[in-house]
Formats: structure tokens, sequence, C-alpha cells
């Protein structure tokens, strides 16, 4: 089968594993690969941060090569960019390419005409340490998705002892407040009726914009800026880092749907400060009871981490206190 077929009428199968924002990248790849003629490829977005995770995109890989034996095979995501020799040791894997690489225009055109003769290599992987920047792609449409996901943000600053997602996913960087209102306008045009932000660190959104906006600031001018917006939905925010403006926002606009997912990850204030979370469990309860005393709609998701190293059964049922 050739890779570099120009039949751009047709998609790459994509396999997406992980977060929202892989399916978010997921779509900006199929739009970059089709576009420059590699909508042959078998395209496995992985994610790391589960060895489960990990063990299905492996477990998808044998099985998409058993059924279609002639297909070639490329992986990326944040398994891939971490430890790209582990997935190109596998028989079945004919690329690997980083987590910067998937998003770039300009790899794709180097990659569909050039990567037998120029590159003589199959792994494409840069230091994601280095990248300073977002990809700007705007999408029109999600294939197999009724909700619109807009990246606002990528990367992580922190270093969670737990967590190898940095690693994967470089430093924090936002996305402009205009580069969003685009993204958001050009999925309405197309009938979207419900959009999602997310990042990796969505609650960071800002740091690294002059005047550090705050996140609850990009969704009041989102709203505003954006009327025939039916509904708005955010992904996991860390409980730490939330501002005053969007609890404001969150209480005096209805189309902010009421659910709120809090990176958790435990009840127990030593736990916590092995796993380097920057907040104790009682601010988890505050801010829920205030969420609750400003919106009495709104209801909670939450991620808990259980066996953490030195975790005894004490410190596990603390994850039950709800006081």
């Amino acid at each position: 089968m050739n890779i570099t077929s120009k039949n751009k009428n047709s998609l790459p199968d994509i396999k997406t594993f992980g977060c929202r924002l892989n399916i978010w990248e997921s779509q900006v790849i199929s739009d970059l690969a089709s576009k420059n003629g590699q909508s042959d490829l078998i395209i496995f977005n992985t994610c790391a941060v589960t060895s489960e995770a990990e063990r299905q995109a492996r477990q998808a890989i044998r099985s998409s090569k058993k059924n279609r034996p002639n297909a070639k095979i490329l992986v990326t995501g944040c398994a891939a960019q971490i430890d790209p020799q582990r997935w190109n040791i596998m028989p079945e894997v004919d690329f690997v390419i980083g987590n910067k690489e998937k998003l770039d225009e300009n790899f794709w055109k180097k990659f569909a005409a050039e990567h037998n003769i120029l590159y003589n290599q199959n792994v494409f992987v840069q230091n994601i340490m280095e990248v300073k920047s977002t990809s700007e792609h705007l999408i029109e449409s999600f294939n197999k998705h009724t909700r619109g996901f807009v990246q606002v943000q990528n990367g992580c600053d922190h270093r969670c002892t737990f967590c190898i997602i940095p690693f994967g996913r470089g430093p924090s960087r936002s996305v402009s407040t205009q580069n969003v209102i685009n993204s958001i306008n050009s999925l309405l045009k197309n009938g979207v009726k419900e959009i999602v932000l997310t990042g990796v660190d969505l609650t960071s959104w800002g740091i690294d914009i002059f005047g550090k906006p705050s996140l609850g600031l990009l969704v009041k001018k989102i709203l505003k800026n954006i009327p025939n917006l039916h509904r708005l939905r955010l992904s996991s925010i860390d409980p730490s880092e939330v501002d005053f403006d969007l609890m404001d926002v969150f209480e005096y606009e209805e189309r902010l749907m009421p659910h709120i997912h809090l990176s958790i990850q435990h009840g127990d204030d030593i736990i916590l400060k092995r796993m380097k979370r920057r907040h104790l469990y009682r601010d988890v309860i505050n801010f829920v009871k205030e969420a609750k005393r400003r919106r009495n709609d709104i209801v909670f998701g939450g991620d808990f981490i259980a066996g953490f190293p030195t975790e005894n059964e004490k410190a596990h049922q603390k994850k039950y206190a709800t006081n």
C-alpha cells in the first residue's frame, strides 16, 4: 500500500487513546495527513497516563496489523514522545513521530514528499521541552463526535510525583484568546452546539500571556463575544488554581454547563504532599461547598489515586470524607 497516495478525499484511520485534548489533536492529524496525501496510514495517537492505556494501544496495533497486513502504521502521542524506541521496536510499527511533529503541517509536507530520500529514518521525535508554542489549526468539524473540542492550553509546568505527562507534553503554553474564539466560531458554522475547552493543565491558561489573564476571563470573553454558542463546558480543572472570575461566571452564566471535574487525587494531606499536589483536601471540600452555594444545580466528578506508595487504610479512608 502506497502511503504517498494523493487521494485527499479519504481520511486516515486514526485510533485515539486518552484525554479530550488527544481527541482534538487526532482531528488535526486527520486534517493534515489527508491534506498531504497520507490517507492510507493507520495512526495511533497514544496516551501515557497509565500502563493500561499503553497496553491497550499495543494490543490495538497488533490487531490492526493482523487485519490489514499491508497497511503502514504510524504511532504518535504522549507514549511515543516519552519512549519512541519502545514503539519503534514493535515489528508492526513503521513510523514513530512526536507530539510536536504530529501537529506540524510542514512536517507532514516533508514526510509525504521526502521521508524515504531525505530522512532515511522512521523515528521523528523532537525534544518537547524546547517547544514554546501551540498549534493554531482551525477545525471545522469532528469525525464521530457531536461536541466540539477546542484546545486552549498544552503542556504542564508542575511535577506531581505520580505523573509523567509533562515529559510528553512539554512546558505550559496558552492559545491566544482570539485564536480560541476563531476556533469556536469555525465549529459553530458547521452545526456544533456544544464546545468543550480542553488542555493538559487547563487552569494554567494565560500564565505565559502578557498580563497573565485567568481562565475565568477567557470563559467570560468567549461567552460575551459568541452569543450564538449554546453550551460551553470545561474539561478537568485543578482545585488549587480556580480563579474568582471562573466562580463568577459559573454563578451567573447558564450557558456554562454546571459540571466540574476536579483533579483531586487523594483525601489525605500527607499523601497529597508526597504527590507534590498544591492543595489540601479541605481546600477541595471548601471549593465544592462554595460552588454549590453559588449554583445549586452544579455536579462534580473527580480523579482519585488508590494505592499510592505509603498509603495505609487510614489514609485511604480519608478520600471518603465530606467535611
